[in-house]
């Protein structure tokens, strides 16, 4: 994705032309981060334009010297948590959990995942728990620390890491399942 300064500036000026064509130039990025963090394509669309409402509602606090692929992915980011507090509040208890022990049992399973194709991953990781859901994506998938998730989901660190080493274990159980038929069948 290859977004011209031209473009930025034509966008804060409010050319909707230009305001098309960056959405054009950025949906399949975004859409990527978006469907991570939701439970279907619709959802995903859905916040995909909100997010886009919110980068274009703030280009002007873009700086050049920043890459602006990780601009646009942090401020989605930022919009798909705010949407889920919104939806915490009303739908999900968070057990908080203080002790945790980091285990690395889950890198058994790399050979495998490797063989998983993208839909499957994601159609796994959607079957977690809302909450573990997301700890997951952001500490796996998006590289925040569980100091930066435990100030944007409202939690502990230690509950971050309890919510991580669950996703990780429930990940190897499914896959466990789906893989446990295939070598009996191979063999």
């Amino acid at each position: 994705m290859n977004v011209e300064l031209d473009l930025i500036t034509a966008c804060i000026n409010r050319e909707k032309r230009a305001e098309y064509e960056l959405y054009k130039l950025t949906y399949s990025y975004l859409m990527g981060v978006c469907y991570r963090y939701t439970n279907s394509r619709d959802e995903a669309k859905e916040m995909l334009n909100l997010g886009f409402f919110k980068i274009l509602t703030n280009l002007e606090k873009y700086r050049p010297e920043v890459p602006f692929k990780s601009w646009i992915r942090k401020v989605m980011i930022n919009v798909l948590i705010d949407e889920y507090r919104k939806e915490k509040k009303h739908a999900e208890h968070i057990q908080y959990v203080d002790d945790y022990k980091e285990t690395a049992d889950y890198s058994d399973l790399n050979p495998v995942m490797a063989k998983m194709d993208i839909e499957q991953i994601h159609e796994l990781i959607t079957k977690l728990p809302p909450v573990s859901q997301k700890v997951f994506n952001l500490f796996v998938i998006d590289g925040y620390s569980h100091k930066e998730i435990s100030g944007m989901l409202n939690m502990s660190e230690g509950t971050s890491k309890w919510h991580l080493n669950f996703s990780r274990g429930k990940l190897k159980e499914m896959i466990l399942k789906i893989v446990s038929p295939l070598k009996v069948s191979t063999q």
